[in-house]
């Protein structure tokens, strides 16, 4: 496991675009809880779940804050930017499946399931393993039939919890899945985007595979850290990535 920098450095800066090249800018933000950031200019925004903040955990109160406050973030975005995201353990208005709305909200959303941007085949799950009684928590036995669900041709793999070992430290150990981190080592995406386990927030490589914890909060739920903002080339991938 790469420490926080992994393929680039912490807060290093991706190159400029060269005229030919293929070249995609990606921001990735996780761990919301409320906060939204000022987006980069970017091709693709990946939002890794806990969107909600800490005061709307009840399904209702969830769903009044996606259809206001986070509608007016989504739709103030530049319209040429790419929107996808998936739910974390926070959002429970997903998981009891009141997160849909009469006028869509500008965005993809991914529960176990693909979509394509440019390209890439993107694959976007929201489980982790069992932690207490929040929303989309499994054992780990169960979590595998939610791991063999990501395709073989996952180019990205945008998830709430980390895999086992990268980017998940907590006091008690590795919180991330043993078995999410074999599908990915099997699969071998070029990018893994979770969040989860704020502390973890940094750029790792597993294999070939770069992943990005992009948690925006610090363990006290304070705003902290930037989105990371991924360069993705022909000739690999740039991160530029910090504290706030």
């Amino acid at each position: 496991m790469d420490p926080p920098g992994g393929p680039s450095g912490w807060g290093s800066k991706a190159g400029p675009i060269v005229e030919g090249e293929t070249r995609m800018r990606i921001c990735c933000a996780a761990d919301l809880h409320g906060h939204l950031p000022e987006v980069p200019e970017c091709d693709l925004l990946l939002l890794g779940g806990d969107l909600v903040p800490l005061d709307a955990h009840a399904p209702a109160k969830g769903r009044a804050w996606l259809d206001t406050t986070f509608r007016s973030w989504l739709e103030a975005i530049p319209a040429g930017t790419t929107i996808v995201g998936v739910a974390g353990n926070h959002d429970f208005v997903f998981q009891e499946g009141r997160a849909t709305f009469a006028d869509p909200l500008r965005w993809t959303y991914l529960q176990d399931s693909g979509t394509s941007h440019r390209g890439l085949s993107i694959w976007g799950t929201p489980w982790q393993p069992r932690f207490f009684d929040w929303a989309f928590n499994l054992d780990e036995d169960d979590l595998a039939a939610k791991w063999a669900l990501i395709p073989e041709a996952t180019d990205v793999l945008l998830l709430h919890g980390p895999p086992y070992g990268h980017g998940d430290p907590t006091p008690r150990g590795p919180a991330g899945s043993p078995g999410l981190l074999r599908r990915i080592e099997a699969v071998r995406p070029r990018l893994v985007v979770a969040g989860h386990i704020h502390s973890g927030y940094g750029v790792y490589t597993i294999g070939p595979t770069t992943l990005a914890n992009c948690s925006l909060l610090d363990e006290d739920y304070r705003f902290r850290n930037r989105p990371i903002l991924i360069e993705l080339s022909d000739e690999g991938i740039a991160a530029d990535f910090g504290p706030l």
